[in-house]
């Protein structure tokens, strides 16, 4: 019998419609190769619906998700609608509701991409930023004060708790067990006196029952360079939200181009639906010209399946990912080339 996954596309602003359609398109090749189906609700949520109608999505929003196996999501953003108001509007409510409280990001160098930094060599440089998602700099606790007079102040409090570092840690250190065996944690204890010095008391705990993975831990601003300097050198590294945020953005630049990059954001427990997203935004000064890339939305497809119990067609994406960068001269423009979204999409596709 051939399994069906309900799967929400929410396309959001600017190109996340225009790389969505690809990703569907590679999804329902795999589907038909590999013996499952997907099938699609489409939600116009995004700054466009919130300029006509006050919101990012409607009241029940959180409800209407509730009953699909995952949520595959373009990007958010839009001049004129602020960006705290889209990404609190339709993001943060989605992965706080679910429990989505792991944001995966991999990255890696492709053969057939140049990165920027000269020691950013291909099949060197892989690495898997694991953000803790639901907490930590992004709380909502705080305030403004004496708004608009000489006096005013703003509050914004980090928020760590015990359990929520500790999960975090955890899945960061059972991946790394799976993989290369090696973890970083990025703290800057030196400087924050009381979130930090807790985040690395619990890593550590953590790393007490995994012996086998070798660990060490990097103040943020150290990190961030060595990321640059010598990238090769990291395998799994876990982050709070903040440090997470960055950091992944700055692999992928390392990488070559934020348009290659994915990210899921992981109710591993599974009682809640995933989301999948490129980490790339909205990129309004390109949207509508048909050239955006589709690499982020892809890959972050390829997540998905794998999430879903399909990782042999979640291999077949990265495969043939790296397949058309190392043996093909098709090229969005942020890759140095001249395709447009659809031609890169073909040539997936053919290599598919």
């Amino acid at each position: 019998m051939t399994t069906n996954h309900r799967i929400a596309l929410i396309p959001g602003d600017g190109i996340g419609a225009e790389v969505l359609p690809p990703a569907q398109q590679v999804l329902d090749v795999l589907g038909r190769r590999h013996g499952f189906s997907l099938s699609y609700t489409s939600y116009d949520w995004s700054c466009e619906r919130y300029l006509r109608e006050g919101a990012m999505m409607p009241a029940d929003g959180i409800d209407q998700l509730r009953d699909k196996d995952a949520i595959l999501l373009g990007a958010v953003g839009y001049p004129g609608v602020p960006d705290h108001v889209s990404l609190w509007g339709l993001l943060i409510p989605i992965r706080r509701s679910f429990r989505q409280y792991v944001n995966l990001r991999p990255i890696r160098v492709f053969e057939g991409i140049d990165s920027p930094v000269r020691g950013a060599r291909p099949d060197e440089v892989d690495i898997v930023v694991v953000r803790e998602n639901a907490e930590g700099e992004y709380s909502e606790i705080g305030g403004r004060l004496n708004q608009g007079t000489s006096e005013e102040l703003a509050v914004q409090e980090a928020v760590f708790t015990r359990a929520g570092v500790t999960r975090i840690a955890e899945y960061a250190f059972s991946l790394a067990a799976r993989r290369g065996g090696k973890l970083t944690s990025a703290t800057k204890s030196n400087g924050i006196i009381h979130t930090m010095p807790f985040w690395d008391e619990l890593i550590a705990e953590r790393a007490a029952e995994h012996p086998g993975v070798t660990w060490d831990q990097e103040h943020i601003d150290a990190l961030a360079a060595k990321f640059v300097l010598d990238p090769a050198r990291f395998d799994v590294v876990v982050a709070s939200n903040l440090f997470g945020d960055i950091l992944s953005d700055l692999a992928a630049a390392v990488a070559g181009s934020i348009g290659i990059a994915p990210a899921a954001n992981l109710n591993p427990e599974r009682d809640f639906p995933s989301m999948f997203e490129p980490v790339h935004g909205s990129a309004p000064d390109i949207a509508g010209q048909g050239i955006a890339n589709p690499l982020g939305a892809i890959w972050s497809a390829a997540m998905m399946l794998d999430h879903l119990g399909h990782p042999a067609a979640a291999r077949d994406i990265t495969d043939a990912i790296a397949s058309v960068l190392a043996k093909s001269d098709a090229r969005t423009r942020d890759l140095g080339g001249t395709a447009t979204t659809a031609e890169f999409t073909d040539k997936l596709i053919e290599l598919l």
